[in-house]
């Protein structure tokens, strides 16, 4: 049986055993656990939070997660959520790809921080990152205490280990690990890269459908999460286990003579989950217009404005475009959000060059954008019959409602320069004559 097994469902109070019998029945935390575990209880929320809103899990392991060693700082560079240091920039970015560094690193040593904005110690902000890695973490996990990361491989797929049980993560499907949940990262395609939303308030959820009804967008059912397994062979004699913790934007590393993933059984609502987003269920306009980029919208982190997302995940899948007498392209725009975009494969309807699969954008708040002279060219004179968006094509957006600002690292590197002339070419043809 493989190791990569799931259930299904979004936000579903789910239970799980390695080996039948390690749950107890009835009550969380007996006396004596079955098969002499210890209870633990992870919490994603404040324990008198309305109850639908509730997210937590009870791991029964055969060591607790306290028998460690004192933490101590552990440096990462270029990993960087410090509000007071980012650099304020109202320009429009691009970067081009980034590259993954020959020397051997792994997903800890491969993090780099691009933008953000708040900052976790108030529970509130955003933070964006890029992750290369070119080996497994071997003996060593992460955890983190800011906030939640939604990964999304560009290249390569991430074998994940959690405490909960085992994520595979293809190019084209994306994870959510959730606050304080421990995870370790193998690379078998070896080179690899994606980005990371890390949100430090509200946990990742499904946006409301409201007139689109009771299906559509990510269906609930596509979810998955792992299945519980855990190691079975106990260390080496002298051989020690390292846990790095994100801790207020910086990491410490602690030692234990014993794996973390330990956890024989588990039951509860806060888990790590994946979502491929081929399954991602799009609308659109039918008849006019170029819609608001909301309609793509896979998960959101709402703030307690109604309406109003810390940060949504939006994609820009494979679809029909199909509308008469419209300029179909992404219209230009001004927004009061923050867009950070990604390309995971193929080339973007908006940007035929230069933005590249595994590079990078960013338009602030009230940067103006919008589609290069190339494309307003082709689009404003092209022929509307049905047009599909292929198959190798899949972009994404992070909008947030905060303004970014950016690392040192990404104003200093890779930056596309000439990205402001793809604007220029744009004319002013207006002529008072009606047609």
């Amino acid at each position: 049986m493989s190791k990569y097994e799931y259930l299904s469902g979004f936000g579903n109070s789910f239970e799980s055993e390695a080996i039948k019998g390690a749950l107890p029945i009835g009550q969380n935390t007996p006396q004596k656990c079955p098969m002499n575990l210890f209870a633990e209880q992870l919490s994603g929320n404040a324990f008198t939070v309305p109850r639908h809103t509730q997210q937590r899990s009870w791991l029964y392991r055969t060591r607790p997660s306290v028998c460690h060693s004192p933490l101590v700082p552990y440096n990462n560079a270029t990993l960087l959520v410090d509000v007071n240091r980012l650099n304020p920039d109202p320009n429009q970015l691009r970067w081009k790809p980034f590259p993954i560094p020959d020397q051997q690193h792994d997903f800890v040593e491969g993090l780099i921080t691009i933008a953000g904005a708040g900052h976790p110690s108030v529970r509130h902000g955003i933070a964006i990152h890029i992750y290369t890695a070119n080996k497994d973490m071997s003996s060593k996990c992460l955890y983190n205490s800011d906030g939640d990361f939604l990964i999304v491989p560009q290249q390569g797929t991430l074998n994940i280990q959690t405490e909960f049980g085992y994520l595979e993560v293809k190019s084209g499907e994306i994870c959510v690990i959730q606050r304080g949940m421990c995870f370790s990262v193998g690379v078998p395609d070896g080179p690899s890269r994606g980005y990371i939303l890390e949100i430090f308030g509200s946990h990742f959820r499904l946006p409301d459908l409201g007139p689109i009804g009771a299906n559509g967008l990510a269906n609930p059912r596509d979810f998955l999460t792992p299945v519980a397994a855990f190691d079975q062979d106990s260390l080496p004699e002298g051989q020690k286990y390292t846990k790095i913790n994100k801790f207020l934007g910086k990491l410490f590393t602690a030692q234990q003579d014993f794996t973390p993933y330990n956890v024989v059984a588990w039951h509860g609502n806060y888990a790590p989950y994946k979502y491929d987003l081929a399954l991602f269920c799009a609308v659109n306009s039918v008849t006019y217009d170029h819609l608001d980029p909301s309609i793509f919208t896979v998960l959101t982190a709402p703030t307690n404005e109604p309406g109003v997302a810390a940060a949504d995940f939006v994609i820009f899948p494979p679809r029909w475009l199909v509308q008469e007498k419209t300029f179909r392209p992404p219209y230009y725009h001004r927004n009061c959000m923050s867009e950070f975009m990604g390309l995971i494969r193929g080339v973007y309807e908006a940007k035929k060059e230069g933005f590249l699969p595994g590079g990078g954008s960013l338009h602030s708040c009230m940067t103006p954008h919008g589609p290069d002279a190339e494309t307003f060219n082709a689009a404003t004179n092209a022929e509307l019959k049905p047009v599909k968006i292929p198959d190798v094509a899949l972009a994404f957006m992070f909008e947030s409602s905060l303004i970014l600002g950016i690392s040192d690292y990404a104003k200093a590197n890779f930056i596309d320069d000439d990205y402001w002339k793809c604007w220029q070419d744009l004319k002013d043809a207006f002529t008072s004559k009606q047609p």
